[in-house]
């Protein structure tokens, strides 16, 4: 018979033996585990602790933009959505670049915005499931700072906070296979994070445009746009931009604008509100073999001086027409859009040092730069939705005022209207494009978009009318019938 230990007899020494017991089992584990590494020493583990190190250090700087605005909406009959504007509500993403309330982002996500808020994250946020789980979130207004729709970059501002800010990488450290995180709100799901590597560090989509983008594998998706492609150092190596996809979603092609064009763009329309280009005053083309042959060329390959401005700065400093460039401020030129790159990215009050081949011998030439304006950014950024709207021609509309008329280049006349974007629901099918200018309705000059609508509501329908704008330089007519 086995003594239970709840006789009185046997509960001193049943309690002896189940505290020896305790002991003796604590030291072989104690000795078991000690063979063993701890779990700190885990590869896997370790790279647990930095992820989690490196969200803890982004995410208070990630936002969720939220925008109404005018954009591109769907309707009946109709299959140019890309150009019809409608009321609509989106979301995107970006990040605190300055800590005195500056955010990056694209430009297409706040494109024809009437109101922009922001949306900051969970205070202390972790990626833990009580972060996650927290309904708290602080919604705040921004206005638009700047945007430049050519490179797809928009700064916002809001007021009266400090916000944390993340550091840009430099973009000539960054190499292919980096590892990569996407910070963002795909389609709307605020705090995602995606995980991937940079497959080309400078990756041209469209062979006939200098805009280059870093290209990674990390899950992107709609709603990821504006929001910061981060190393593991928690630095901006570009901002999440575009996919290419057969499906819509993410097939592991996403493209982000590469640190370097962040860091100059952010400069420049945080003191003036619009990208300010530089040029030299000269026209340049790819060198082909056909070229090379007929010219008897020394390379068949690289960029050749097309043209000279007259009365500009090359034409002042001695470029000729035929030399072939060599290198641009000390870096090597041997195709069209990494010159244009260049110029797009320099921000110097330096003169531009170019090296040419001149008759089979390399001259160097210091050649003063003056800022081109690109004044249709500027132009779209005061577009007000509600002000702007001529709803008989379906267009949102700028006055050229006096400030527009000094800052824009081309313009035939200091007057008319600017066709920022199409709006939904005109009554009439009229071709017109966004930067055309409406200079007459009619043979009659338009001055105010007040002249355009009393002009226009004048009209009966079946009415004939004939509009003169100015396109791409040139003056055209456009003729309609009034439905």
């Amino acid at each position: 018979m086995i003594p239970s230990c709840q006789t009185r007899p046997f509960r001193h020494a049943c309690s002896l033996f189940l505290l020896s017991s305790l002991l003796l089992n604590g030291a072989a584990a104690f000795a078991q585990s000690a063979t063993k590494p701890v779990a700190a020493q885990d590869p896997l583990a370790r790279m647990n602790e930095s992820v989690d190190a490196l969200t803890k250090k982004v995410w208070p700087s990630v936002v969720q933009i939220l925008v109404t605005s005018y954009g591109a909406r769907e309707e009946s009959g109709r299959t140019d959505t890309s150009v019809v504007v409608g009321r609509q509500r989106s979301s995107g993403s970006g990040f605190v670049i300055d800590p005195e309330g500056y955010i990056i982002t694209n430009a297409h996500v706040v494109s024809g915005a009437q109101r922009v808020q922001i949306v900051l994250p969970p205070e202390n946020p972790d990626g833990t499931l009580a972060t996650a789980l927290s309904g708290r979130a602080q919604l705040l207004s921004a206005r638009i700072v700047g945007m430049t729709t050519e490179l797809d970059l928009a700064l916002l501002k809001v007021e009266g906070i400090k916000l944390p800010a993340l550091p840009l990488a430099i973009y000539s450290q960054v190499h292919q296979g980096e590892t990569v995180f996407a910070f963002g709100s795909p389609i709307g799901l605020r705090n995602t994070i995606t995980h991937g590597l940079v497959s080309a560090v400078a990756r041209q989509v469209d062979p006939d445009s200098p805009l280059i983008y870093v290209q990674t594998d990390a899950p992107i998706n709609p709603g990821n746009s504006g929001g910061p492609l981060v190393n593991i150092r928690g630095e901006v190596v570009g901002v999440n931009t575009f996919i290419v996809s057969q499906s819509g979603g993410n097939d592991g092609l996403g493209f982000a604008i590469p640190s370097a064009t962040v860091r100059t763009i952010f400069r420049q329309l945080k003191q003036y509100g619009l990208v300010r280009r530089q040029e030299i005053g000269m026209s340049i083309q790819t060198i082909s073999q056909t070229m090379a042959g007929g010219l008897g060329l020394p390379r068949d390959y690289g960029v050749i001086v097309s043209d000279v401005w007259p009365g500009g700065p090359a034409e002042a400093a001695g470029l000729k027409v035929g030399d072939i460039l060599v290198s641009l401020d000390g870096q090597p030129v041997d195709n069209l859009p990494s010159v244009n790159y260049q110029f797009r990215l320099r921000d110097s009050p330096e003169k531009v040092k170019l090296v040419v081949l001149r008759d089979g011998v390399q001259q160097g030439l210091n050649i003063a730069a003056v800022e081109e304006r690109s004044e249709f950014d500027s132009v779209s950024a005061q577009a007000d939705p509600e002000k702007s709207l001529v709803s008989e021609l379906g267009i949102l509309g700028v006055e050229i005022d006096k400030q527009i008329a000094a800052a824009a280049t081309g313009l035939r006349d200091p007057y008319g209207i600017i066709v920022v974007a199409r709006a939904a629901g005109a009554a009439s099918e009229v071709p017109l494009q966004p930067r055309d200018v409406i200079r007459a309705v009619n043979g009659k000059k338009m001055s105010t978009l007040q002249d355009l609508r009393q002009a226009m509501s004048a009209l009966k329908p079946g009415a004939a009318v004939t509009l003169q704008i100015q396109r791409e330089g040139k003056l055209m007519y456009i003729p309609f019938t009034l439905d």
